[in-house]
Parts: C-alpha cells; structure tokens; sequence
C-alpha cells in the first residue's frame, strides 16, 4: 500500500483559535526534478507555471481568501507591514494585524519562525538564515509585536543540529551580536567543535536564546531536519538545485 506524504502539515502550538498556520512538504505539487514536487519558489529555475499552479493550490487547499505575500528573501533584517507592501517587497519578514492577509518564507535549510500574540490580533513570519538570525531578524520582527511577553513563536522545519557544519567565524559572530552574558553562554553551547575549526551549530537552540533575550518565554517547534528528511523537505545542502518550502501564519477571523 502506498501512502502519499501531505503536501502542508500544521504546527503544534497553542494559538488562538482564529490564527491559521502552516509548514510545506515537498509532496502534493506538480514540478518535475529536482524540484518534485511542491516547490513554491520562484527563484530556483522551476518552471513559473508548475510554481504558481503549486501555490495556487496552496491558497485552495488553505482557504485563503487572497494570495499571501510572497518576500525577495536577501538574508536581511527587514521585516514589512504587510498593508504598506509592494510588490514582492526586499525583507525577510513581514507582519499584519488585518483579517486574511498570510504572511510567509520560503525555506530549504534557514530557519523559519512564525509568531502571534495570544490575543489573536497580530501574526508575523521570519526566515532566518545564519546571518538574518545573528544580525537580529527575529528580535526586530518581536519588537513590531505591542508586548514581546504576550508573543507566541514556533520555529519550523530548519536543518538540524547533527547537520549543520561552519566555520569559527559563525560561532564568534553571533557571540559579537550577543545581547549580554547568558545569550553568550546559550550561543556557546549551540556550537559543537569538530575539529579543524568546525563546527555543527543549532540554529534552533541559537533562535531560542535570542527568542529569550527579548522577552519572548513560549517558544515551541524545532524537531525537524530538512537536510536528513530528504522524504518531507528541500534541502540546499543537500541539493543546491532544488524547491522551496513555504511556512505561512495568518489571521483566519478577528478573535
């Protein structure tokens, strides 16, 4: 018996009851190799028909009322009102307290980070690479929130901590972007040496330490591996030539 993968899995928080949310899988779409088959990046080489049949398909399957604002993702720290936005704006994240309106990244490898208040009246979604995430992507994209203590965060497929190989210079930038003394010692002991001046860092543990340093306590998710689950997730490191996956948060009514 074969069993199809889903093509969208939902995320295990606490929201309120009038915020959607979602994660991508590689499965359910119609692009053709390497970038079978869910693939909702337009930057990658994918044909543009396969690409927007795949989202349109994820804006039906998600009853989206209208399509979300797909980002120029440039490893940044900008982070857009989705209401201000044009189009495909230059950022790395984007927020919105109106009804209807998704925000969502595109991932195969970075982290992304979706976020709301449990007021259900604001949401957010960040892509944080290692260097959006050193130079503070996500506490920028915390301070657009009214009270950083009442926002709710899930870090979504990512790769992993058994996976991800750099340089000492990762390690010493994101100890010079430290916000104080305990974020140095968290960011520390993300980082395991190998040798050689290598290192396999986990970008969970460093997106919970900064979460932490700007107030946000209820911080879920971060059990994935988009290099080692070649079945579920598009990995650049593992293919360079391959999709992305999308994660999107969105307000599905007022609370």
């Amino acid at each position: 018996m074969c069993l199809l993968m889903p093509s969208w899995l939902t995320p295990d928080w606490p929201v309120p009851v009038n915020v959607g949310s979602a994660f991508t899988t590689r499965s359910g779409g119609v692009s053709y190799a390497p970038y079978n088959s869910n693939n909702l990046g337009l930057h990658v080489d994918d044909d543009p028909a396969a690409v927007k049949t795949n989202r349109q398909t994820l804006m039906s399957d998600l009853d989206l009322g209208q399509s979300p604002l797909w980002l120029d993702q440039c490893h940044g720290t900008d982070v857009i009102y989705i209401p201000d936005a044009l189009h495909c704006p230059r950022a790395d994240a984007s927020y919105t307290d109106q009804v209807g309106q998704a925000s969502v990244v595109l991932t195969a490898d970075c982290l992304p980070v979706l976020f709301c208040n449990r007021q259900g009246t604001q949401v957010a979604a960040a892509h944080a690479g290692w260097r959006g995430l050193c130079n503070g992507i996500l506490r920028k994209t915390v301070a657009r929130f009214e009270l950083a203590e009442d926002v709710i965060a899930c870090l979504g497929p990512a790769i992993g901590p058994q996976a991800f190989e750099v340089g000492a210079e990762v390690l010493q930038a994101f100890v010079e972007h430290s916000q104080g003394a305990a974020q140095t010692v968290q960011i520390e002991q993300a980082f395991k040496p190998l040798g050689s001046g290598k290192y396999l860092a986990d970008l969970y543990a460093l997106a919970r330490a900064d979460l932490t340093s700007c107030g946000v306590t209820q911080i879920y998710g971060g059990d994935y591996c988009t290099f080692s689950d070649s079945e579920r997730f598009y990995s650049y490191r593992r293919e360079a030539r391959t999709g992305r996956q999308a994660s999107l948060i969105w307000l599905k009514s007022a609370p």
